[in-house]
């Protein structure tokens, strides 16, 4: 293998916390030659204040506190003291200096102000602290504070953002008994706690009491409730309760999204032409919507005469609509013109972010352009743009789907040293890589690594593995794996039994198979198109065309709609029973219905039936409607007919098809 030895699968890099020590009696500090006491004083607050603020390195802003603070030539003031909290607070793992310097005002006998308070509550909230931003809500009183509808505001949207709904009720109970009125960005943060719980009936009851109390919902309340709707797949409400709300851009963004996400592309560009005929401009989020749906689904034409209408309107694109584009243009396997549009962008100045260069790295590994992909990653961090763990996962990826394990394995070492922890979604593109290359004990060591690593793997990961073991014959090892998912608390899902069900079936064991089947029905796992396809290609290797044709009888009366393989699969269980006339009907019937569009297998698989069962001339028909239909005869297609086309040597048709096999080449 050739993960780096030695090397953890999960490194965990802490920035250090850097301490400092401030004088509570200030006295001349003849060591610390940057302040001198004549200087004293040139130092007024605002100038301590902006030389903090201009100071990039946190290390050199500290320094500079301390030094001015320590040698006596300024006290430190409120403001000061925030300003140095606000440079903390942005820093990881610096919480422990907000909470010293906290003290030290206390100390220092400075009152703490309401702007200040906010400050050390947003940098807990910052670095995702919000119970130690409650516990210092609750000593407020200490530092010379009191307690204000502000503040309570921010501690509520630290625990909203950490999803700590059981402690918003009882701060807002609190901050009712304290005598304060709740503002409408009190309710703003009630309704996006209601909404992210998906309790819409909730939010719509707190809308109107919010306008009882004479606290006017603004476009932040109605959006978040909008958005909720759109996400639970209720448009049509969310529809219908736009038209109540005042017209604004935000709303209307958020019901686009809703419509987008049906891909209901008529219906938007009504609202669309609604938005402008109320006066609302729509704005580049609008169109940056609308083009990334229409270009998930493949059509970058609409998504460029969107744009045109963008720019018709003086709006000018950003770069999730450059980004979109491009990813459209891969979608579409338009790799030349997804560069060309990646270019242009550069060209304009657009400095591209990491989703930009996710996108593009992505696009270039599902073409198989694997040596551009891991340059553009390369050009990503000279440009100061650092790969995260999705770069490195769609990379991983990408070399996997090419079997190269080298580059996987180079890619993984590299995010590893680079100080990135691999998430489920790069372990398990690593496990499959290794399954690919028949590497399956490393692929089990790794994913019991996972666990270790306190990255436990998921339903998707065990599959993987269950894909490996299946495709190189153990499939006494891919069960033993369904029954480790179950101990592991990981429920196998459809793609899980139809994996092992493929397996199964390709050697014959019925027995075993149909006693998945047993325990899907138990788990109640729905059979779906892909299972019945595996179970039926299963009967027809075993020359079981009659069980093939009840079973296809089953899954249409189920209502699941049959593709291009159930119907090839039908194609051979007539035949193969001598019924060709039936198969024939299937064929000439599904395609003229344009149901289904046959192809070199479908042929292959009737010419085999009729040439054995009717005749050449029949065969000879079908053949040239193949090849009239733009789908020419592979060498399999050649072999069945001139079999079966000699076995017949009292018919002249095997004069024919030598003719067509040289015309042919």
């Amino acid at each position: 293998m050739y993960l780096k030895e030695g090397c953890s699968l999960l490194l965990k890099v802490y920035k250090p916390s850097i301490p400092f020590v401030l004088n509570t009696n200030p006295i001349l500090n003849p060591c610390k030659p940057q302040i001198e006491p004549n200087q004293s004083l040139f130092l007024k607050e605002s100038d301590v204040e902006n030389r903090l603020k201009r100071e990039v390195d946190i290390i050199l802003a500290l320094e500079y506190f301390k030094s001015i603070a320590n040698s006596g030539t300024f006290k430190h003031t409120s403001l000061t003291y925030q300003t140095m909290i606000e440079k903390l607070g942005r820093e990881r793992n610096q919480t422990d200096g907000v909470q010293y310097l906290l003290h030290q005002m206390k100390l220092e006998g400075i009152r703490c102000s309401e702007d200040l308070f906010v400050s050390v509550i947003k940098a807990y909230q910052q670095a995702g602290l919000a119970e130690q931003a409650l516990k210092t809500f609750y000593r407020i009183r200490e530092f010379g504070c009191e307690p204000t509808v502000k503040i309570y505001n921010h501690v509520l949207d630290a625990l909203l953002s950490e999803n700590r709904f059981q402690m918003i009720n009882p701060i807002y109970s609190n901050m009712k008994r304290d005598g304060m009125e709740p503002n409408v960005f009190t309710y703003n943060i009630l309704l996006k706690a209601l909404c992210k719980n998906d309790r819409v009936d909730g939010a719509r009851k707190l809308l109107e009491e919010m306008s009882k109390k004479g606290c006017s919902p603004d476009a932040v309340s109605h959006t978040t409730i909008v958005s909720t709707l759109c996400r639970l797949g209720k448009v049509e409400e969310a529809r219908e309760l736009v038209t109540r709300f005042k017209p604004v851009v935000s709303v209307y963004n958020a019901l686009i999204n809703g419509v987008c996400r049906e891909y209901k592309f008529e219906e938007v560009f009504k609202l669309l032409a609604e938005m402008v005929d109320k006066g609302v401009d729509p704005n580049v989020i609008t169109f940056s919507t609308v083009i990334s749906s229409l270009c998930d689904v493949g059509n970058v034409g609409l998504s460029l005469a969107v744009m045109a209408q963008m720019f018709r309107r003086g709006c000018s694109p950003n770069i999730y609509t450059c980004t979109s584009l491009i990813k459209g243009y891969f979608l579409g396997g338009r790799q030349y013109e997804a560069l060309e549009m990646w270019n242009r962008m550069i060209g304009e100045e657009f400095v591209p972010n990491v989703v930009a260069y996710n996108t593009l790295i992505h696009g270039l590994c599902s073409c198989g352009n694997m040596g551009k992909a891991v340059s553009v990653c390369d050009e990503m961090e000279r440009n100061g743009c650092s790969p995260n763990v999705t770069t490195y996962s769609t990379l991983i990826d990408g070399f996997a789907k090419n079997g190269n394990l080298v580059g996987a394995s180079e890619t993984w070492n590299k995010m590893i040293s680079h100080g990135c922890h691999p998430n489920v979604v790069t372990y398990t593109c690593m496990v499959d890589v290794l399954c690919r290359n028949s590497m399956i004990n490393q692929a089990h060591s790794l994913i019991e690594n996972m666990t270790t690593e306190a990255c436990p793997p998921n339903t998707v990961t065990y599959n993987t593995l269950i894909k490996g073991l299946c495709g190189i014959g153990r499939l006494d090892c891919a069960l033993k794996v369904l029954d480790q998912m179950g101990s592991c608390r990981c429920s196998p899902n459809i793609t899980t039994y139809n994996e092992l069900l493929d397996g199964l079936f390709k050697v014959n064991r019925f027995k075993e198979a149909f006693e998945l089947v047993r325990e899907m029905k138990e788990r109640e796992i729905r059979l779906n198109l892909v299972t019945y396809n595996i179970i039926l290609r299963g009967f027809c290797r075993a020359g079981m065309p009659q069980e093939t044709l009840q079973l296809l009888g089953k899954m249409l009366v189920g209502g699941i709609k049959p593709d291009a393989i159930t119907y090839n699969i039908l194609i051979y269980a007539y035949c193969k029973q001598g019924k060709v006339r039936y198969a024939i009907q299937v064929f000439d019937r599904n395609s003229a219905a344009e149901e289904w569009h046959p192809d070199i297998i479908s042929y292959t698989t009737l010419l085999w039936g009729i040439a054995n069962w009717i005749g050449v001339e029949e065969a000879n028909f079908y053949l040239h409607r193949m090849v009239n239909e733009g789908i020419y005869p592979n060498l399999i297609t050649w072999n069945v007919l001139v079999r079966c086309f000699f076995s017949n040597l009292v018919h002249m048709g095997p004069i024919h098809i030598l003719d067509d096999i040289l015309g042919n080449g």
